[in-house]
């Protein structure tokens, strides 16, 4: 009986080896081909097409064949508009207030959390609710609460003798601080979960290295904690810092960048001349100048972080 020939029935050295190496990559660009699909379809090519646009005249309602190239007209008479300049002075106020009091304010609650707190899990929850809310439900919770004549705060504010109450979004005076007030309200959650996990990572050596060298509990803070916050103070910073200066949606609904002009951002502007007036050349201008100032202002964030926390 003849030995049967091996050669005919074993695979080739190497190529099962490389078969197997192929079906790990194969499985890995599976599971990254929805998101890569979702990013490419609503971030890099509306980012690419808001760049183009930002450089032609088009009123999309005469279609593809009404854009015509303006070149850097549409910079240029941007700056010379003071509508933009006003906006971009109100956005400027909206983040710098903003920014501030939505961390603040999720700093202090973390701060209050981390502590032996009864049912932490539940506030926690809580907290973080009007994170995941709709813009729309919060303006219209608080549309009922500030109503001038209905509202419930200013029915408080009567009880403790104040007559003249405040119009809160009806006043050219109180709207934009109005909204700044709620959107660092609906913030403050998010920041305060984050918060806390960052505050549940500091080792609790390191405060009691430092309680037994004396510190007090400011010290203790300033030098310890603050410290070790400084990565996720600078994240949130630049989360907050491009979140308001995309916001949109409170403003439309409560104020419609009014009374006049008073509520109106960059990001309003830009709905108002794209959606409103048809100018989406113009529109698109000032998002990339808008685009622009964040990139800016989240490099120079960066920048000054460096070196200041604790592990860096």
């Amino acid at each position: 009986m003849a030995a049967p020939n091996l050669t005919t029935t074993l695979p080739a050295p190497g190529r099962g080896r490389s078969r197997e190496r192929a079906r790990p990559q194969w499985a890995g660009w599976l599971f990254i081909t929805p998101n890569l699909i979702g990013f490419l379809a609503f971030t890099l090519v509306p980012l690419i097409a808001g760049i183009v646009i930002s450089f032609t005249d088009w009123n999309v309602v005469s279609g593809v064949d009404g854009i015509s190239w303006v070149g850097l007209s549409n910079f240029s008479a941007l700056m010379s508009d003071a509508q933009f300049w006003k906006a971009m002075g109100r956005t400027f106020l909206y983040a710098g207030l903003g920014v501030p009091l939505t961390m603040l304010g999720g700093l202090a609650l973390a701060l209050v959390l981390n502590g032996p707190v009864v049912g932490r899990g539940v506030l926690r929850l809580i907290f973080f609710f009007p994170h995941i809310v709709n813009s729309i439900a919060i303006g219209f919770v608080w549309l009922l609460l500030l109503h001038p004549s209905n509202g419930v705060v200013n029915n408080f504010l009567r009880t403790l003798g104040v007559e003249n109450t405040p119009s809160w979004l009806v006043s050219q005076d109180w709207s934009l601080l109005t909204i700044i007030f709620i959107t660092s309200w609906a913030g403050m959650g998010f920041h305060c979960v984050i918060f806390l996990s960052a505050l549940q990572s500091v080792p609790p050596e390191l405060h009691e290295a430092a309680q037994i060298d004396g510190a007090g509990w400011w010290r203790r803070f300033t030098t310890v904690t603050w410290r070790s916050l400084m990565p996720t103070t600078t994240f949130l910073a630049i989360m907050s810092m491009i979140g308001h200066s995309q916001g949109f949606g409170l403003i439309a609904f409560l104020t419609q960048g009014g009374p006049g002009d008073s509520s109106t951002t960059l990001s309003y502007y830009m709905y108002q001349r794209g959606f409103q007036y048809y100018q989406f050349g113009y529109a698109a201008a000032i998002g990339v100048l808008n685009a622009i100032g964040v990139l800016g202002l989240t490099a120079l964030m960066w920048r000054f972080q460096k070196g200041r926390g604790l592990y860096s």
